[in-house]
């Protein structure tokens, strides 16, 4: 996720987000914990402002080491046509067949996710509450990426057919704008996930579903729109800034048919879900009284690092958007 960027422009100031943004991510992962059944929210609920505040850990981390990036994501149109089938879905198949170079180059995001699902696994297991923290977040962020259809296409800013910016549009400004006054994060309850695998590479197939919708559609609408109305300054935060117009945001939404809140509910129950299934995997630990409650300093040290890289770095790799 790039940093927003402020640019003075005349007497207003312009604001490109090119910051699921961290607003969403932060949403996504704290309604995530109202889904868990009452054994888990003895951890998780107390633990609420941590999860969601460090949720945007990951894309921190972008600044900090190049082999970040293609955790994020996965280029599934560069393996061929839906449903890929020349991709083998194992990631030891898939490096066998194309190499970890090959793999890195397009994006690892649903098999970093399964590693991920591992470690909080384990940290169950060892009743370690400041790593079950830690990986239930980051975890929560890679889950939350697989569902953003361009996170599953090389497209993904639509920098090949002159859409540059569409990324922070869909996952970022459309939330920003809809998500607290206009859709509904009341879901359900988590469930147990028989085959995580499968699971998250049905949602991935998904968002390589949706991308070209995605696309055409804010194509479509900008012909209609026109730059005058696509684009509005506005007040936020007691400042004026352009943007995406609330008109233009309102009407994409309209035309994905509830697609970005959908994605967005789909991620809320994926989290869940897989939270529950590390913790029942691990044998249902009690999660009243655990060990390792205080975040060692190596920790403390790792939080304050990707602040810093996040503040003071140029994005390492592929850029996010």
């Amino acid at each position: 996720m790039k940093k927003c960027v402020l640019i003075f422009f005349t007497s207003f100031i312009f604001l490109e987000t090119f910051c699921w943004g961290f607003f969403a991510h932060r949403k996504i992962n704290q309604y995530a914990i109202f889904l868990l059944p009452p054994q888990m929210m003895h951890l998780y609920k107390p633990n609420a402002v941590f999860i969601s505040e460090h949720a945007i850990d990951p894309d921190k981390r972008r600044y900090a080491i190049a082999e970040e990036g293609p955790r994020h994501y996965i280029d599934l149109d560069r393996y061929g046509s839906y449903p890929f089938n020349s991709l083998p879905r194992k990631w030891n198949d898939a490096v066998a067949k194309y190499t970890e170079d090959t793999l890195m180059a397009h994006g690892i995001g649903p098999w970093w996710i399964m590693v991920m699902q591992s470690r909080l696994t384990q940290a169950f297991r060892e009743k370690n509450q400041a790593r079950i923290l830690k990986l239930s977040t980051e975890i929560g962020h890679y889950i939350a990426d697989a569902h953003v259809p361009l996170h599953a296409h090389s497209n993904y800013n639509g920098q090949l057919t002159g859409q540059k910016g569409i990324h922070g549009f869909w996952e970022s400004r459309a939330p920003e704008l809809l998500a607290d006054k206009e859709w509904d994060f009341f879901i359900g309850k988590a469930i147990y996930i028989n085959n995580p695998l499968d699971f998250i590479w049905d949602r991935v197939m998904e968002s390589s579903l949706a991308a070209d919708s995605v696309l055409s559609i804010e194509k479509n609408l900008t012909a209609r729109f026109g730059a005058d109305r696509k684009y509005a300054f506005e007040e936020r935060n007691g400042k004026i800034i352009r943007q995406y117009s609330s008109a233009f945001t309102k009407a994409y939404d309209a035309e994905l048919n509830g697609m970005i809140e959908r994605r967005m509910r789909q991620s809320i129950f994926a989290i869940a879900s897989f939270w529950y299934t590390a913790w029942v995997n691990a044998g249902q630990p009690d999660l009243s009284n655990l060990s390792n409650k205080n975040f060692t300093a190596e920790d403390l040290k790792e939080f304050e690092a990707l602040e810093n890289a996040w503040l003071s770095n140029p994005e390492k790799g592929r850029e996010h958007e």
